[in-house]
Parts: C-alpha cells; sequence; structure tokens
C-alpha cells in the first residue's frame, strides 16, 4: 500500500510526528481527530478557533490535557486555571470541568478508562 493511501493514523504508526502538524484551525470551529480509540481509553487532537470552547461537563474516566499551541481558560470545579503551549492539567473523573479558547489553541486529549 502506497503511503498516499494509507490513512493519517497508519502513517503515524511508529513514527515520529509533529502534533501541531497533525491538525489545522478552522474558523470559528472546534476540529479534532481520534489518534487511538480502544475499550482502555482514547487519544484525541484538538483545535479550537478564538473564543470557542466545551461549555461544562463531567467525564467517567481520568484525563489529562497536554497543550500542543496557544493557551485556554480549563475550568475545574469551578476553579479557572490558564494553560499554554507545552503546559498540562490532569482532568479528574466525576469532576465538573470546561474549556474557552483565549487564542486559538491545540490540544492532545488523553482519557483513561478503568
Amino acid at each position: 500500500m502506497s503511503n498516499e493511501k494509507k490513512s493519517d493514523i497508519e502513517n503515524s504508526l511508529a513514527n515520529a510526528n509533529n502534533l501541531d502538524n497533525l491538525i489545522a484551525y478552522q474558523k470559528d470551529s472546534v476540529v479534532s481527530k481520534t489518534i487511538i480509540g480502544k475499550k482502555t481509553g482514547t487519544v484525541t487532537l484538538f483545535a479550537f478557533d478564538q473564543g470557542q470552547g466545551l461549555s461544562e461537563h463531567t467525564a467517567p474516566f481520568e484525563a489529562i490535557v497536554v497543550m500542543v499551541d496557544g493557551e485556554a481558560e480549563i475550568t475545574v470545579a469551578g476553579n479557572p486555571h490558564l494553560v499554554k503551549k507545552g503546559e498540562m492539567i490532569i482532568l479528574p473523573a466525576n469532576i465538573p470541568h470546561a474549556l474557552q479558547a483565549l487564542s486559538p489553541f491545540k490540544m492532545l486529549l488523553t482519557m483513561i478508562k478503568s
């Protein structure tokens, strides 16, 4: 199978990849790309345009957000946190959290199911 016919995920396996280049911003949108989707957990790359966000919600699993680009306000249990490129934050299971893009930002979300 030639590289042109392989999916982005197949091309990523066992290769070094620049996370910033795997997903593009879209005006006034949130874009997501699943990197790994298993019963035991997921790894998803997101790109949020400035002003976009996710309203407060909970998830039944622990998660870690790694900021790939930009900055966001991530609120966990009512406490806002400014998280910037190169930083990470852990989102505890069953605790309300929300995200708001202060600038266009990209994040890698790893959710561990237990």
